[in-house]
């Protein structure tokens, strides 16, 4: 059986640069990519059954918020080919009609064109206070989704609003997990990655301090090192 490679799989209006500092600290042999499916499709089971397509053989994917989700929904879709499944601050919940209303009337703001009014205040929502104080760190993840656009931001909130539950699954799952929350996400509350792990009795629960959504940016040497052990057990080079 050939080994599996590794799929990094971005959030919400995000792209390779969340994980720059992810790419250099994983080993060559899983031939690491980040993919860019959620950008070209509308629906999460389109996003998941497009890198199932685009990639080959078996597969440790490893996803962040709507990433995460996108890979519970590819391991819905081909059980099989999943050898592992790294889940970062993300809810195998549906939408609740309160979020569902917060991101409709989002929508309608991106349609005006009002994209930087909306998201440049609220940015600081994605990150712990600490980090949220770093206009470096805040700055690179502004630019990244105002990179992004209007048309994506409405797409994937839309894809986001209508996704399936992956609760009804995930039990069913046999593969290792991996899942990681900072303690203070404010965007997917660490009570969402307590459910998976619950779902997933082989799961690895760990917990970022002072750390909120975006782990990869506010706490990079930690995930290396608890995502790079992980990868050493499960998919050794």
């Amino acid at each position: 059986m050939p080994s599996p490679r590794l799929v990094f799989l971005p959030g919400l209006a995000c792209d390779a640069r969340l994980w720059e500092a992810q790419l250099p600290a994983v080993p060559p042999a899983l031939r690491p990519m980040v993919s860019d499916a959620h950008m070209r499709h509308a629906s999460l089971p389109a996003m998941a059954a497009a890198m199932l397509a685009e990639t080959e053989g078996p597969l440790v994917l490893c996803g962040a918020s709507m990433g995460g989700m996108v890979a519970m929904e590819a391991a819905r879709q081909a059980p099989g080919r999943i050898a592992g499944l790294a889940l970062l601050g993300t809810n195998a919940a549906p939408e609740t009609p309160e979020t569902y209303q917060l991101r409709a009337d989002a929508i309608e703001l991106f349609e005006r064109g009002d994209v930087r009014d909306v998201i440049e205040p609220n940015i600081v929502f994605a990150f712990h206070p600490a980090q949220a104080a770093r206009p470096e760190l805040t700055g690179r993840y502004l630019e990244m989704i105002l990179d992004a656009g209007a048309g994506q931001l409405i797409r994937q909130n839309r894809a986001l609003m209508e996704r399936p539950d992956a609760r009804v699954h995930l039990g069913r799952l046999r593969c290792p997990v991996l899942v990681l929350c900072g303690d203070t996400d404010r965007l997917t509350p660490p009570a969402a990655s307590r459910e998976i792990a619950t779902l997933l009795p082989q799961a690895e629960l760990h917990w970022l301090r002072d750390c909120g959504h975006m782990l990869t940016m506010e706490r990079p040497a930690e995930v290396n090192a608890l995502l790079g052990e992980w990868l050493r057990r499960v998919a050794p080079a």
